[in-house]
């Protein structure tokens, strides 16, 4: 379980970050009301897009997960700062579904940094 346990984590993590691109990519009208409720549509949504197929690509492979990791980390806090400030928790009456994958994903984006840390190519320079 040891062995599989973080890449099932990275699995899941992906899973969200890459099944998103869709609403966001094809203009769908709840990503289009988020992103021009932070006055960053479209340019923020379809680049939010791109940072978030790039993240989950990263997740994905052993070696850069700490990177990805770490790109998702600073997307979902951004995502939790806007739904905290400007969005509310609940967005077009989904009772805060997309709040709480974001709380849940960025736990697990942590724990897999974490997980990951001694692939960090700086840190191996360091401890040598």
């Amino acid at each position: 379980m040891k062995r599989h346990f973080p890449l099932l984590l990275r699995i899941f993590v992906a899973i969200i970050l890459i099944q998103t691109l869709r609403f966001k990519f094809t203009a769908h009208p709840d990503s289009v009301f988020i992103f021009e409720s932070l006055g960053m549509e479209p340019n923020g949504r379809i680049a939010t897009g791109i940072i978030e197929l790039i993240t989950g690509v990263l997740l994905l492979i052993r070696k850069t997960a700490w990177a990805g990791a770490l790109l998702s980390i600073g997307v979902l806090a951004g995502a939790i700062i806007a739904h905290l400030t400007v969005l509310g928790v609940e967005i077009n009456n989904d009772a805060g579904l997309l709040f709480y994958t974001g709380v849940i994903s960025f736990t697990m984006s942590c724990a897999i940094f974490y997980l990951h840390r001694k692939d960090i190519p700086l840190l191996k320079f360091f401890n040598q």
